[in-house]
């Protein structure tokens, strides 16, 4: 028998409550999934194989889909197969694993909405310097940074909780290894692991979003200085999807994360995170798709390229 204090595994205790009318979940779940999956690849394919995208915004709107997949992948499959079966187990291993490339890729996203949000800041304010401001080199640096920072930083964090004290059990009552059901289940002193997770989130989330709403409070300063109600509009267009993204993304994150205390509110906390988990990724493509005018144009170029391709043969 597995040691409590150290189990050898875990059980997510998901959707059980909804006994077998958890099976009707699976429909919607993975059809979500799918056209998250799909959305986003369609916009990582668009930026890669046109030239007209090959920009600074592009490139990090790139950054962004692919890191929606990847968020995704760490979570939704593996709650997928759990509505199929009876005894949703999770190694021990395999949870800090899960924990660490969840948060870790999920920092890196939020990073990546505030380098996007530098660029139009740069692209709007200070037009002329823009190509030098952001040089491939900054770009590639900015992105480097965002992904490299959160997975040197959730080492220590991972670590911490492989050598917490687990004596409440071994059920999660979460639909993946998510920090707050982690931390119930330990009777170790937590308190320093939930200061140092706070911190972790003002780094990477709020500080983020704080950088965000500052470029675009200077954004909106200098639109509204735009002579011509055509520039406005083209100038709101560029951004209005990215600040859409902003505050559904952030919103929710903030709501989960950016608190102390964060191990005694468990069942709100399962909900709002399913939402991110699933609903954002899926929603991301339209959004990007629906309010971007260029991502739009080259969409519709690919299309009619397909329609010649077809007609041709």
């Amino acid at each position: 028998m597995a040691n409590l204090s150290h189990p050898s595994e875990f059980v997510l205790l998901g959707f059980s409550p909804f006994g077998e009318l958890q099976v009707l979940l699976y429909g919607p779940f993975l059809t979500l999934y799918l056209l998250a999956f799909m959305g986003n690849t369609v916009i990582i394919v668009t930026v890669i194989a046109n030239t007209h995208p090959h920009t600074p915004m592009y490139f990090f709107l790139g950054n962004f889909s692919l890191l929606e997949i990847l968020v995704t992948m760490t979570a939704v499959p593996r709650m997928l197969s759990d509505l199929l079966v009876t005894h949703n187990i999770i190694s021990f291993t395999g949870c800090m694993v899960q924990f660490y490339f969840y948060f870790s890729l999920g920092s890196t996203s939020f990073l990546i909405l505030s380098d996007m949000a530098l660029d139009r800041f740069v692209a709007i304010c200070h037009p002329l310097r823009y190509d030098t401001l952001m040089s491939w080199a900054m770009c590639v640096g900015l992105a480097g940074a965002a992904w490299a920072a959160p997975f040197l930083v959730m080492v220590p964090t991972v670590i911490s909780r492989a050598y917490l004290n687990y004596c409440h059990g071994n059920i999660i009552n979460h639909v993946f290894c998510d920090h707050a059901p982690l931390l119930q289940l330990s009777c170790s002193d937590t308190s320093l692991l939930e200061f140092w997770d706070f911190m972790m989130a003002l780094a990477f989330v709020l500080s983020s979003f704080l950088m965000t709403l500052i470029s675009y409070g200077y954004i909106v300063t200098t639109v509204l200085r735009i002579p011509s109600a055509s520039g406005r509009q083209k100038a709101f267009s560029t951004c209005g999807s990215h600040l859409t993204l902003v505050f559904i993304g952030y919103s929710s994150t903030i709501f989960l994360y950016v608190r102390p205390g964060k191990a005694h509110f468990v069942e709100v906390s399962k909900t709002v995170a399913l939402v991110t988990s699933v609903l954002t990724p899926f929603l991301s493509p339209f959004i990007l798709t629906l309010r971007n005018e260029t991502v739009k144009a080259v969409l519709r170029g690919q299309m009619q390229r397909l329609k010649g391709l077809h007609k041709a043969l």
